[in-house]
């Protein structure tokens, strides 16, 4: 397999040199693409090499939509998505790889558990989006909401989300589910620190709205 790991990347000088080097020692021969989604905290000379590089912030969604796209034009025929932030530990990307490489899966989650490391009003939402994909799509999903995924290149190629910012994953998963693609969860530390983006209700009301164009298939199920 030819393995890409994208990498967005916003103010993340603090973690991100961390998380590329363990990265590099964990699957040597991926290539590593750090997308810099305007950062103005010195991310881009911490990377060393940043493979893209926008002027301003334009959100985690596109972010990780020209990274697919990169990883794409350089060959990838798995690509693994990751935060700069340190709440994906890189040493489980084989794991993530694991269901792929044997033929089980075409999307591979890396599902956190929901215990108090994870803050109560994120274990609710985590809850309530996992039940809502797995309705869906008729497979069951642990973690509906994690960024830590693998997927193929026909996935990369086939799902085209909208969404700019963290509604992106939210839409790329339940597109891909609808689409019939096979999902496999593989469960990874939880881990939580200061440095997340996400912004409570902004964000939240965002992926309300990517679950709420499946309303139809939450009401009936999957067939």
């Amino acid at each position: 397999m030819r393995v890409a790991v994208i990498i967005p990347a916003f103010q993340a000088a603090a973690t991100i040199r961390d998380i590329i080097s363990r990265t590099h020692a964990t699957v040597s021969a991926a290539e590593i693409i750090v997308v810099d989604d305007g950062s103005t905290d010195g991310t881009r000379a911490s990377a060393g090499d940043v493979a893209i590089a926008h002027d301003q912030n334009c959100g985690k969604g596109a972010a990780l939509r020209d990274g697919v796209r990169e990883a794409l034009a350089r060959g990838a025929s798995v690509l693994v998505t990751i935060d700069a932030d340190g709440q994906h530990p890189p040493e489980e990307i084989p794991r993530l790889l694991h269901p792929i490489q044997e033929g089980r899966a075409d999307l591979v989650l890396g599902a956190r558990k929901r215990d108090r490391v994870m803050p109560l009003s994120r274990r609710f939402t985590n809850w309530l989006s996992a039940t809502l994909a797995s309705r869906i799509s008729g497979q069951q999903v642990r973690d509906a909401q994690t960024g830590f995924r693998a997927f193929t290149r026909d996935v990369a190629q086939q799902v085209q989300p909208a969404g700019d910012r963290y509604e992106y994953e939210a839409n790329f998963l339940l597109d891909a589910l609808q689409a019939g693609y096979r999902v496999a969860s593989v469960e990874v530390p939880t881990i939580y620190g200061s440095h997340s983006h996400f912004r409570g209700w902004s964000d939240t009301w965002r992926m309300a709205r990517a679950f709420a164009r499946h309303a139809g298939r939450i009401v009936a199920g999957a067939t």
